[in-house]
């Protein structure tokens, strides 16, 4: 509300715990608060949170999703145009929208819609309905070009969609990458100590084995998520190596974690964020962000 230029994204919002219909409103509120410069960026969970921590339903998520932004966009067209509000498919059904409860057409459109993925079938979906990929902090370099890229160009393809470079035109990508940077031994060591438990927990998940089983580590996956299970957190770091480190994370001081990047996600990314489970100093932050920058 204070910013002429700042943009606010939902990294993620979890579409599946909530109704089309709630979410349509609370982005429409958003996108006028801000006067446009909201992203409505959703995501699917696994099934496990959605069915036990949020005690709600779980099915064929791609293609729950891909009819979730379709209701989205049906509620937003029925307030833009006053046309009757029709939408009924597999999972969702809208088809009652008075007068009193429409906020009428909002004078900076409706938000982009970006989907989060990890596995090709969510991707695909990503690459044909929406308008860009929120890429998880779980990824690595190999896997975003091997999977990720022809996953989002082949969902574009069969929505008739143009490709331009490596993605859908006017198709957006943010990674959220990992960075374990530190300019002292110590702060360092600390810093990837950090990050060897974030991959860890992330590895321990079977929703993401297809990222360990690209590079062969499904018998680290099955090491960690019996761990996991056992609730031995606090061990799980000890099975990320240095080339399991090396591969999810830049590491470094913050020229050498900014000169990472720019090799792994120069000319794909279009957006780019930090995901650190440690505390960074703002002299530390500054100068990664001074290096990217140069």
């Amino acid at each position: 509300m204070r910013t002429e230029r700042v943009t606010l994204m939902t990294g993620i919002a979890v579409a599946f715990a909530r109704s089309p219909m709630v979410v349509a409103e609370t982005a429409n509120d958003l996108q006028l608060v801000s006067q446009g410069r909201f992203v409505l960026g959703l995501g699917s969970q696994i099934k496990t949170h959605i069915e036990r921590r949020f005690s709600m339903p779980w099915s064929a998520p791609a293609a729950r999703m891909r009819e979730y932004v379709a209701a989205l966009r049906a509620i937003w067209g029925a307030w833009a145009t006053g046309e009757r509000l029709r939408f009924e498919g597999e999972h969702y059904r809208h088809t009652l929208m008075t007068p009193f409860f429409s906020p009428g057409p909002n004078p900076f459109g409706p938000p982009p819609v970006w989907v989060a993925a990890v596995g090709a079938g969510m991707t695909e979906t990503a690459g044909a309905i929406a308008d860009g990929l929120l890429a998880h902090t779980f990824t690595t370099e190999r896997y975003l070009r091997e999977v990720t890229l022809p996953a989002l160009a082949a969902g574009a393809t069969s929505a008739g969609r143009a490709l331009d470079g490596a993605l859908p035109a006017g198709f957006g990508l943010s990674i959220p990458a990992f960075i374990a940077v530190g300019e002292t031994t110590a702060e360092l060591d600390a810093a990837i100590e950090a990050t060897r438990r974030q991959i860890a927990f992330y590895g321990s998940t079977p929703e993401y084995l297809a990222v360990m089983r690209l590079h062969g580590w499904e018998a680290v996956h099955e090491r960690l998520h019996a761990a996991s299970r056992r609730g031995e957190w606090a061990e799980m770091a000890g099975a990320v190596d240095d080339d399991m480190l090396a591969a999810f994370a830049a590491v470094g001081s913050p020229a050498e974690v900014a000169s990472t990047l720019r090799e792994r996600f120069g000319g794909v990314a279009t957006r780019l964020s930090f995901s650190a489970g440690y505390p960074i100093r703002p002299e530390v932050a500054g100068a990664l962000l001074a290096a990217l920058r140069a």
